[in-house]
């Protein structure tokens, strides 16, 4: 039974994969019609959201059906279960491109605005790299990676207090476009908010790896 037990691992892994490819893929897509006002491409992002949902809801059920079938236990076990809520972070995270995607047509009203740039900067290169990162932390059974994940999103915190400042600077002197600066302050959180549920995945490794439940450690590891 381990025969087709680890059979059916390897494919959910496989599965994970895509969908946090097609994740990564669609934040991508939601920050690019950010930046530029492309309703149509926003219109794509709700597109592709659906099958986010649809391949997020085939995992779960193959998660449950190795749970009932197989009866895991030991570091199997723990695999399913991370997967189960690795599963359901990564919808959520493709819940915020969607998010994202949902304040284009605001910014498409509003002209070119320079303090976009900070979209296509450090911040989104940090989060995306921690998504990736974190999925391959999942498939090498790393927790070591998985750990630098997690350490990785005081960085992504810190850019998003001064892509804050930035925004608020911008507002000051551009009253005018206040509306759309605030829109775009709230796509600047949706992107932190992706970085921290990739630190969530990274947590949810080392527990698989490790059998250590660690999400509460953050402000001991600070002192």
């Amino acid at each position: 039974m381990s025969v087709h037990l680890h059979r059916e691992i390897d494919k959910l892994k496989k599965q994970i994969l895509a969908l946090g490819a097609l994740v990564e893929d669609n934040m991508q897509r939601s920050l690019k019609a950010l930046a530029t006002g492309d309703t149509d491409l926003a219109r794509r992002v709700l597109d592709i959201d659906e099958e986010i949902d649809r391949q997020e809801v085939l995992i779960e059920e193959d998660c449950l059906k190795i749970l009932a079938l197989y009866q895991p236990v030991a570091v199997d076990l723990r695999f399913v279960v991370a997967l189960l809520k690795i599963n359901n972070d990564l919808e959520r995270v493709g819940d915020q491109a969607v998010n994202i995607a949902n304040k284009v047509e605001v910014a498409a009203r509003s002209g070119p605005l320079p303090v976009l740039r900070v979209f296509e900067g450090a911040m989104a290169e940090k989060t995306f790299w921690m998504l990736r990162e974190s999925l391959n932390a999942l498939v090498n059974m790393d927790s070591a990676l998985a750990r630098t994940v997690r350490a990785s999103d005081d960085q992504v915190d810190a850019l998003k207090a001064e892509a804050r400042e930035a925004f608020l600077k911008a507002i000051q002197q551009s009253p005018d476009k206040a509306r759309v600066l605030l829109a775009m302050l709230g796509a600047a959180r949706n992107l932190e908010r992706a970085a921290d549920l990739a630190s969530n995945i990274a947590e949810d490794v080392i527990y698989m790896v490790e059998g250590v439940i660690v999400r509460h450690e953050k402000n001991r590891e600070k002192e």
